[in-house]
């Protein structure tokens, strides 16, 4: 055996991904760090994580037979990464349509039953989403605005629902979820711009205080970039939003970026530079990531930071929360052991539960009655 000194780096090193370290002796398998803090991992098994449950394991085991049932299925919609941007409205819609007939959907309305009404506000298209047995008294002067989730290209009519359906109906709240503008047709800051929009509206009729903004992935960076163009716009801010499976820096930054593309969780069309919302863009610009500026975080409301230790946006939500507590923020940090990007987007898995459960309760906690 190897000394405890000889094997620290690499314990340090493969803790922090939550893999096992076996020293062997041989210097062939150990990483080797450059100078410059790049580090060669050699080929090693990365298994699920042994302190995930029975039902857990199954739902995640049915999870991977179906992705590979579907990865073997042909497309009904033509896939986006291959058309111009003038075809992008017609395939998000058939994506929706399809989306509405899967039984993975069927299955949420089945689990959750709140009723859905489109509204434009401001011009800007919505989903109302309602529990079917009623607002609770508590929340009559509340709501809660959901971005969805994407990468800024898509989400729309479809990833929304499953954002917003448990937490309407567990939460007994009313949820106005965002169609906002998307890539490839227009371009960073159009989605904040259509936030605003619909917020200033909504300020007709709710107190600042008693208005909540949340989205996973996309949707969660789009959440604190709205919150830095309120300020921007001079406009008061809401009582507390809730970033999700993504933070205010750029969802492949920091180690879970680099990390992630390695284990398959990211790959490079998600960097920044690739992605076309963000065409021409400073990756400084605080407005676009906010967590670029202490200054603009140190205004943040009471903030809700959720992810997984196997999401590639972890280091996003993780940095973004040191970056609120130094400011004096009022931030809270949960992190589920051994699940990926947007886990709680399947509502079978207890965990999933457990997120909505904590995003419920951090609203009610810190909105305004």
């Amino acid at each position: 055996m190897k000394s405890l000194r000889s094997c620290r780096l690499a314990v340090t090193f493969w803790s922090a991904l939550g893999a096992l370290v076996l020293c062997s002796g041989s210097r062939a398998t150990e990483p080797q760090v450059d100078e410059d803090g790049t580090v060669h991992v050699p080929s090693y098994l990365f298994p699920e994580s042994s302190l995930l449950g029975p039902e857990t394991r199954t739902v995640l085991k049915q999870e991977r037979a179906e992705e590979k049932k579907q990865a073997s299925a042909p497309n009904p919609c033509p896939s986006a990464d291959v058309v111009d941007a003038t075809r992008m409205p017609a395939i998000r819609k058939c994506e929706a349509e399809a989306f509405y007939k899967s039984p993975e959907y069927k299955h949420l309305r089945e689990l959750y039953h709140v009723v859905m009404t489109p509204k434009k506000i401001g011009g800007v298209y919505t989903e109302i989403f309602e529990p079917a047995d009623g607002i609770a008294p508590r929340n009559q002067n509340r709501v809660l605005i959901n971005v969805h989730g994407g990468g800024f290209q898509g989400g729309a009519r479809t990833a929304s629902h499953i954002e917003s359906l448990p937490i309407a109906s567990m939460g007994k709240i009313k949820i106005v979820s965002i169609d906002y503008r998307e890539a490839p047709e227009y371009t960073f800051p159009s989605a904040s711009e259509d936030v605003e929009t619909v917020y200033r509206e909504l300020l007709n009729t709710y107190k600042p205080g008693n208005i909540g903004i949340y989205g996973c992935s996309a949707g969660g960076l789009l959440t604190a970039q709205s919150v830095a163009w309120f300020e921007k716009k001079g406009l008061p801010l809401p009582g507390a939003v809730g970033m999700l499976c993504e933070g205010a820096a750029y969802w492949t930054e920091g180690d879970s970026g680099s990390t992630g593309e390695a284990f398959g969780w990211g790959s490079p069309s998600d960097r920044i530079d690739r992605n076309p919302y963000f065409k021409g863009v400073d990756p400084n610009n605080p407005l676009a990531f906010p967590a670029r500026s202490a200054e603009v975080m140190a205004r943040f409301p009471p903030s809700l930071l959720i992810a997984g230790t196997r999401d590639v946006a972890l280091s996003s939500v993780v940095y973004t929360h040191s970056v609120l507590v130094a400011q004096g923020v009022d931030a809270d940090l949960h992190i589920w052991e051994g699940l990926g990007h947007g886990f709680f987007m399947d509502p079978d898995p207890p965990q999933s539960r457990e997120v909505y459960s904590v995003t419920v309760k951090f609203f009610d906690t810190h909105l305004g009655t």
